[in-house]
C-alpha cells in the first residue's frame, strides 16, 4: 500500500463517527436521492446517484466498524479501497457533485448525504485523488491568501478605482467598525461593482464598516476540496482579523460556499465559538430594510426571478431576506417552479467551477436550470452568489439563451434614493 493511499484510508476512518454510522445503517436504498440530483436527472447515469458517491466511505465503515464487514475482511470477501477504485470514484465525488444538499432534503430517513460526500472528499484528497484545479486553488489559498491568486495590491487597486468612480470611501483596517466585509476573488476581479455597491449602501445606512487587509478573501477552498486542516486555517485567518479589528459582525459576500464555511462550519473547524456574529450580505441588508435604513426610488419594470444559491438558501436558511429586498425594487417578480430550499443548483458549486475536467458534464446538467427558466420566461435573473452568476451566464450562453444576470446587492444600490 502506498503512503498516500494509507493516508487516504486513515482519513476516511477518521470521518466515521456516530452520525456516519447511523446514516449508513439506516439507508434503505430507496433511490429517492437520485431524482433530487441534477447530475442523475440530466445524465441518467446510475453511478451518479448521490448515495453511490459515498461508496469509498461506506466500504471503510463496513469493513472496519461492522461485525459482518470485519468477518468479510478476515475472509478476503470485502471489497477493497485501493488506488484504482479511488481513481474511478474521483470524477463522481468531485465532477458530479456540487455538495448542494438537495439529496439530503428528500432522504426519507433523514440522512445528510451531502455531508457524507463531503466527508468522502476528505479521504480522496488525502490519498491524492482530487482534481488539479482544486489542488492548485487550495495551495494558492494557503500560500497567497486567495484561490485565484488575488493579492492585496490587486484589491487596493480596485478600491482606488471604486473610490474614484463613486466618490465614496472604502475603509480598510478600521478598528472598532461594526461590520467587517469579506470579498470573494470574483468580486474583486470580476465584479468590483459589488464593492462600490456596499460602500453606497453602508453610507446611506449610516453604519461603520471595514475591509481587513489581512483577511479579505471569503472563499474557502479547504471546504471544496475536502481538507479540514486547510479549511480551518482559512477560517482562523478571518477570526484573527475580526478579533484584531474588534468588529461586531463579519459579513459574507455574495458567495455560497464562503457563507456556509465561515458561518456554519467555521466554529467547529476552529474548535470554539466566535465572539462576533456572521451574516450573509442579504441578511444584513434585510435588517437595514426592517430598520428603515434603506430608502428606494424607482422600480424595475422587467420580469425578474431569483436563483437561490444552494449554500445560502437550502443549506443556510437565507430564503425570505433576498425576496424581501427584491420586492423593494420590483413589482414584477416571479418564482421558479422549484424554489427556495428546493431550488436546483446552477451546477458549478462545491469546487466544480474550479475543476476544468468537469466542464462538459457541468454544462450538460445546466439543462435542468434552463428548463426552469423556460417555464417562467423571465427578462432577467437576480442572484446573490457571484459564482452562480458567472456560471449561470456561461450556461445560458451554451444554450443560446439571452437572459441577463443581476447582482442583488448591486441592483439594490442602484435604486437607493438620494
Amino acid at each position: 500500500m502506498s503512503a498516500s493511499l494509507e493516508k487516504g484510508i486513515n482519513a476516511l476512518k477518521e470521518q466515521v463517527d456516530s452520525s456516519v454510522a447511523a446514516f449508513f445503517s439506516s439507508c434503505v436504498h430507496c433511490g429517492v436521492c437520485a431524482e433530487a440530483c441534477l447530475f442523475y436527472t440530466e445524465t441518467g447515469a446510475p453511478e451518479t446517484t448521490p448515495i453511490n458517491k459515498t461508496e469509498p466511505l461506506r466500504r471503510i465503515w463496513k469493513s472496519e466498524y461492522t461485525l459482518f464487514g470485519r468477518i468479510g475482511k478476515m475472509l478476503g470477501l470485502t471489497k477493497k479501497v485501493d488506488d484504482q477504485f479511488l481513481t474511478e470514484w474521483e470524477t463522481l465525488v468531485y465532477d458530479n457533485c456540487t455538495l448542494c444538499g438537495r439529496c439530503s432534503m428528500v432522504c426519507p430517513v433523514g440522512n445528510d448525504i451531502a455531508l457524507m460526500i463531503r466527508k468522502t472528499r476528505e479521504g480522496m484528497a488525502a490519498a491524492g485523488h482530487a482534481p488539479e484545479g482544486l489542488i492548485g486553488a487550495s495551495k494558492r489559498a494557503v500560500t497567497i491568501g486567495s484561490p485565484m491568486g488575488v493579492k492585496l495590491p490587486a484589491l487596493e487597486a480596485q478600491i482606488r478605482h471604486v473610490e474614484k468612480d463613486t466618490g465614496l470611501s472604502v475603509p480598510v483596517d478600521v478598528v472598532g467598525a461594526e461590520y467587517m466585509v469579506l470579498l470573494s476573488s470574483m468580486e474583486i476581479m470580476n465584479f468590483p461593482e459589488f464593492i462600490g455597491a456596499v460602500a453606497k449602501i453602508f453610507k446611506k445606512a449610516d453604519v461603520s464598516w471595514t475591509i481587513s487587509s489581512e483577511a479579505f478573501e471569503a472563499t474557502n477552498s479547504g471546504i471544496q476540496i475536502g481538507v479540514s486542516d486547510i479549511a480551518a486555517e482559512l477560517v482562523q485567518r478571518i477570526v484573527d482579523a475580526a478579533e484584531k479589528l474588534q468588529v461586531k459582525t463579519v459579513i459574507s459576500p455574495e458567495c455560497g460556499h464562503a457563507y456556509m464555511a465561515i458561518r456554519w462550519e467555521g466554529p467547529n473547524l476552529v474548535g470554539k465559538p466566535f465572539n462576533f456574529k456572521v451574516r450573509h450580505i442579504t441578511e444584513v441588508l434585510d435588517e437595514f430594510r426592517q430598520n428603515g435604513r434603506l430608502k428606494i426610488t424607482g422600480k424595475e419594470s422587467q420580469r425578474l426571478t431569483y436563483h437561490d444559491p444552494c449554500q445560502i438558501s437550502r443549506r443556510g436558511g437565507v430564503i425570505e431576506q433576498p425576496r424581501n429586498l427584491i420586492n423593494m425594487f420590483s413589482d414584477n417578480f416571479v418564482e421558479m417552479p422549484d424554489t427556495g430550499k428546493m431550488n436546483w443548483c446552477c451546477g458549478a458549486g462545491g469546487g466544480v467551477s474550479t475543476n476544468e475536467r468537469a466542464d462538459e458534464v457541468r454544462l450538460k446538467v445546466f439543462q435542468r436550470k434552463k428548463d426552469q427558466l423556460d417555464e417562467i420566461k423571465p427578462d432577467a435573473i437576480v442572484s446573490a452568489c457571484s459564482n452562480c452568476r458567472i456560471y449561470l451566464e456561461e450556461g445560458l450562453e451554451e444554450y443560446n439563451v439571452d437572459i441577463p444576470l443581476m447582482s442583488l446587492t448591486e441592483t439594490l444600490a442602484e435604486h437607493l434614493a438620494d
